[in-house]
Formats: structure tokens, C-alpha cells, sequence
């Protein structure tokens, strides 16, 4: 059976930035219905810092119950996927996580090479002995074997993970009356130097737009050359929260294949030329 707040964040997952949910206060039939803020999500959403820096001396502890500086998941000196959720969830942070296990098989790129992920649970009550069992899943899920230090799950107190929290933009709220946690759904993309570089929503990330913001992240320095030709086409659309053609890159690509076009021709032509006088010479 479904939690009683599991309706909270099912509401949250439809708020995700920047549109909020949406509800009608007043319930008589003539009424015109009103514009308003679900009760409890006041202050649940996500405020986008793109370049912000995340505070990576804070301390956390990690699966194995071990003292885990968040400094330590950037160690690889690639992006890092950040995910921020709480492991006793009753929906949302399974379907997240699920997502994000599943874009991570199909995209092509490889964790621990192109990129890294770190998970932080933002309830303090929370320990060890729940991210291991978290952890333990989703890797099994990806098909990799446990080498120690890939995808660390991370627990610590409430100051520690609201520090983060706070930095990135994602504010989140406890329930009193159920004492579970209403948040948005999303997952972050951080640049080697820990700087936010981008957002992606909901709980499904197409392979395309996960691999763009991670080479994009990267500046380039993993994926494949096509996967840093298509950053000149594509540029991210805050509007639609995609990679969408971009009409210049477009245009530049085009010019490029037209002037390699003709050079082949020219080429091709000064060649038979020479091979024709050749031919010909006494």
C-alpha cells in the first residue's frame, strides 16, 4: 500500500521546475477554479544556480559507515551525477534512482571512465547499513561489480546535506505529520571542479540528453568526437529542458560539409587534369 504522503510526492514529481502543481482551493461547482501552492509544498522546489559551486569539504559519512568528504567523489576529476534523495522514500527517490540506473546502461558512456555519481540521502536519521542495501541494488541493477569506491551512497546530518542542498538550489521539506520528505524530481550534472552544469528533470533521462550534458560537463574531454560535433548543433533549451537543434551550429555544420564538398571537387578535378596532361606530354 501506497504511503499516505506518497500522493506529496507524486505532486512534487509533477511540480518539477519551474512549473509548480497546481490545485483548486475552493471546490464549489461555480467557482472559477484558483491558482495556488499545494499545502506543505511553500517552500519544496528547485531554483536552477547553473556555475554554483557545490561546498565539497563537507563531511558525510559513507556506506561502509566511514567518514567521506564530498571532495573525495570528484577525485576522477570527471563530472559527477548528484543525485539528492532519502532512501526510505515510498516512490519518488526509487523511481529517480531507477531512471538514472537506467540511462546510465543505455547511454554508451561508462561510470568510473567518463564520469562518476555520488547519492546523498538528506534524512539525518538515516545510516549506513540503508545506503549500503541502496547502493548494493542499483549496482547490481547496472551490472557492476562492487570494486569499493564507484557510486558512493552517502548519509550524514541535516546541517551537511541541507549545506549541499542549499548550494545546488534544490530545497526540500519534511512532513511533520507523516515524518516523510516532499522534494522535486531531478538529478544534477557537475563539472570535474564541482560546479553545477546542469539540471535534468523528472524521473526518466533520455540517453541523448544525459550523454550531451555529460560531455558538455566534460568540456569535451570524454565521448566521441561526434558526441562534441553535435554540442555545435545542439544547445540546451531551459524552455523545453532539452537539447534542441540550434540553428546557427546548424548552419555552421552545413557551411563546414559545403566547403568540404567543394574541396573534394576541386580536387578531385586539378587531379584529372594533371593526369590528363601527363597523358598527353612527349
Amino acid at each position: 500500500m501506497i504511503r499516505p504522503a506518497a500522493a506529496l510526492a507524486l505532486a512534487a514529481l509533477a511540480a518539477a521546475a519551474p512549473a509548480r502543481a497546481q490545485y483548486r482551493t475552493d471546490r464549489s461547482a461555480n467557482a472559477p477554479p484558483i491558482q495556488a501552492q499545494p499545502m506543505g509544498l511553500e517552500e519544496v522546489r528547485i531554483e536552477e544556480k547553473l556555475a554554483a559551486p557545490v561546498p565539497l569539504d563537507t563531511t558525510f559519512t559513507d556506506w561502509r559507515g566511514r567518514t567521506f568528504t564530498l571532495r573525495k567523489a570528484f577525485a576522477g576529476n570527471r563530472p559527477v551525477i548528484l543525485t539528492l534523495v532519502y532512501y526510505d522514500c515510498p516512490m519518488l527517490c526509487g523511481l529517480i534512482l531507477s531512471g538514472l540506473a537506467k540511462t546510465m546502461r543505455e547511454n554508451g558512456l561508462v561510470l568510473g571512465k567518463d564520469y562518476d555519481a555520488v547519492t546523498i540521502s538528506f534524512d539525518p536519521d538515516e545510516k549506513p547499513a540503508m545506503a549500503a542495501e541502496r547502493r548494493r541494488g542499483y549496482l547490481q541493477s547496472l551490472g557492476r561489480q562492487d570494486s569499493g569506491a564507484e557510486w558512493p551512497f552517502l548519509v550524514g546530518t541535516g546541517q551537511a546535506s541541507r549545506a549541499v542542498a542549499d548550494a545546488v538550489g534544490f530545497y526540500y521539506k519534511k512532513d511533520d505529520r507523516t515524518g516523510e520528505w516532499a522534494h522535486m524530481a531531478a538529478v544534477l550534472v557537475l563539472t570535474p571542479d564541482g560546479k553545477v552544469s546542469r539540471y535534468l528533470y523528472g524521473i526518466e533521462y533520455p540517453s541523448k540528453e544525459f550523454r550531451l550534458s555529460v560531455v558538455e560537463a566534460a568540456g569535451g574531454k570524454v565521448g566521441t568526437s561526434f558526441d562534441r560535433f553535435l554540442l555545435t548543433c545542439y544547445r540546451y533549451d531551459p524552455a523545453s529542458r532539452k537539447y534542441e537543434p540550434y540553428a546557427i551550429g546548424i548552419m555552421r555544420a552545413g557551411a563546414l560539409a559545403v566547403l568540404l564538398g567543394l574541396s573534394g571537387l576541386i580536387g578531385g578535378l586539378v587531379w584529372r587534369e594533371r593526369r590528363g596532361k601527363a597523358r598527353h606530354a612527349p
